[in-house]
């Protein structure tokens, strides 16, 4: 962890050494950060700004509060999961060819899958439900439009959806309940193979 000397509390006539040189969206990743390590509750601004090295005064200038900041790392984790599936993903014309490249992109995006799972244990939380609402009904919209153009009547496709959805949320929870560690590498290619061969509809 970061840690400065004290230093005085910024002059509010001068904006660079009030912010300390970071902007707001350094602060929203910095606790983004801090999400995927501790948890939804672990968000608060002395701990951050130790982290970041510099004073709260920092912080009150760029937000107005914690939950503003909580807010801002939200945004941030949903639009980078847009631009996980909307970025790198839609060149790929072959809708199966799409699936499979999801499938092992997803797979790979550790960090992305310890928030989610810090997210869903904090659902109760005002913030966190909507987010958590729309990142899931996009990546279910994504997932059966994906199917629908391999093939599948659009039943089957959003049936199949839900499906692979289910057992990504599942194996998520399955190892916070019973406190599993990260699958040797083998182990979960091997793994990740068996969901897309089972999933993928053949051509």
């Amino acid at each position: 962890m970061m840690t400065t000397a004290a230093k005085p509390e910024p002059s509010k006539t001068d904006p660079k050494e009030r912010t300390g040189r970071l902007s707001a969206d350094d602060w929203a990743s910095a606790a983004l950060d801090l999400i995927s390590e501790q948890g939804v509750a672990a968000v608060a601004v002395e701990p951050l700004a130790r982290r970041l090295g510099v004073t709260k005064g920092s912080f009150y200038w760029h937000f107005p509060s914690r939950e503003a900041l909580l807010v801002a790392a939200l945004e941030r984790w949903e639009k980078m999961e847009q631009d996980l599936l909307f970025g790198e993903l839609e060149p790929i014309n072959d809708p199966r060819a799409r699936l499979r490249a999801l499938f092992n992109l997803v797979a790979h995006e550790y960090k992305s899958h310890v928030v989610y799972s810090e997210l869903i244990k904090a659902m109760d939380h005002p913030a966190v439900q909507p987010v958590i609402g729309r990142v899931s009904e996009r990546r279910l919209d994504y997932l059966t439009a994906s199917f629908r153009q391999a093939g599948l009547s659009r039943t089957d496709a959003r049936h199949r959806a839900q499906l692979l959805y289910s057992a990504y949320v599942g194996f998520l929870q399955l190892n916070l309940q019973l406190h599993q560690t990260r699958m040797q590498h083998d182990e979960f290619e091997a793994y990740v193979e068996h969901m897309a061969a089972t999933l993928i509809p053949n051509p």
